[in-house]
């Protein structure tokens, strides 16, 4: 039984799901302490229920602690089982983290598998799917990994109410690969997206980005959605490099003026594009663990953080690789290596 302790490090939700992630790929089980101990409402959130319940039917394993607010967790994990399977978060909280959770196992089982989620798509605290669809799924596929994903309903805070469904093809070996460099940009696109919010909201803070970033107006776009599908308001800019793309996103809210908005996504993609490297901090914290899984591979970051360091040290618990972070020419790395 390896023993977790989830105040560690940065103490968020990463570590859990990282843990249920790598015991059904292992099978190897785990008890973790004080979960989410550094957050202002610790413990299983119902994201984070969820992520547990879709484990224990992806792999038909056991587990004790699984309530509301529970801060103590045992899991034991059963054979992975590839299939359809269908959950309900029942609130805003993020599909993208339970997908993150469960999909990578699903590379390991046995025939195909559809994953259909409703719950929260864009909100504050997690990737919009945008983010999996075109930052993290490419750069699985280079190393081998097939996972098509498709946002069926937009699902804003704090209502929810959206609808992902990801499908899975079985990968017997994932290959390690190395993301030094971002390459050309092939494009940059900044895209405001409206549900039941005025459609001059997006307008102001697509011109905010274009007066920052010196981007054209066919680079700025209004993505106006059903109104039954909001309120809500998301300000998207999306990088695309010939060996990586990445998103960064903001969200509107009633107290936010759109400039606030706007701020918040251009400073974000400002930081990567001054720092040459070739992901940003949650690409590459999302990153890290098929490359483990690999074996081996490395990327450069615009920002190590705790996040981070805290995840590199949950995977090498439960696999005998090892990270190793550097700074070299202004530029951070990390690389994982087999021990």
């Amino acid at each position: 039984m390896i023993e977790l302790d989830g105040a560690a490090g940065e103490g968020g939700g990463q570590i859990l799901r990282s843990a249920l992630t790598l015991a059904m790929i292992t099978g190897q089980p785990f008890r973790i302490r004080n979960i989410r101990a550094n957050r202002t409402k610790p413990g299983l959130m119902r994201q984070h229920l969820v992520a547990v319940e879709a484990a224990l039917q992806v792999c038909g394993g056991e587990a004790a602690g699984a309530a509301l607010g529970s801060q103590d967790l045992t899991f034991v994990p059963g054979p992975v089982k590839g299939g359809d399977y269908a959950f309900a978060i029942g609130t805003a909280g993020s599909c993208t983290l339970v997908l993150q959770a469960v999909l990578p196992v699903l590379l390991k089982a046995d025939k195909p598998s559809t994953l259909r989620l409703a719950g929260g798509t864009h909100n504050p605290m997690a990737p919009p799917v945008q983010f999996l669809q075109r930052a993290w799924c490419p750069r699985l596929a280079e190393m081998g990994a097939h996972i098509d994903i498709r946002l069926e309903r937009f699902g804003f805070y704090p209502a929810g109410g959206g609808v992902v469904e990801a499908r899975v093809e079985p990968c017997t070996e994932l290959r390690p690969r190395t993301w030094m460099g971002r390459g050309e940009r092939r494009a940059a696109y900044a895209e405001a997206f409206v549900a039941g919010v005025p459609e001059r909201v997006a307008l102001r803070e697509l011109e905010c980005v274009g007066q920052a970033l010196h981007w054209h107006e066919d680079q700025l776009l209004v993505r106006s959605l059903p109104a039954n599908q909001g309120p809500g308001n998301a300000l998207m800019l999306t990088l695309e490099y010939d060996h990586a793309t990445e998103v960064f996103t903001a969200f509107g809210e009633k107290s936010f003026s759109s400039e606030r908005v706007a701020h918040q996504a251009v400073q974000r993609t400002r930081q990567y594009l001054e720092s040459r490297a070739a992901f940003a901090e949650y690409l590459a914290d999302q990153m890290m663990l098929p490359l483990a899984l690999a074996g081996g591979g490395g990327f450069t970051l615009d920002e190590v953080s705790m996040h981070a360091r805290t995840n590199a040290q949950v995977i090498e618990t439960f696999l005998p690789v090892c990270f190793a972070f550097d700074r070299q020419d202004g530029i951070d790395s990390c690389t994982v290596a087999g021990r």
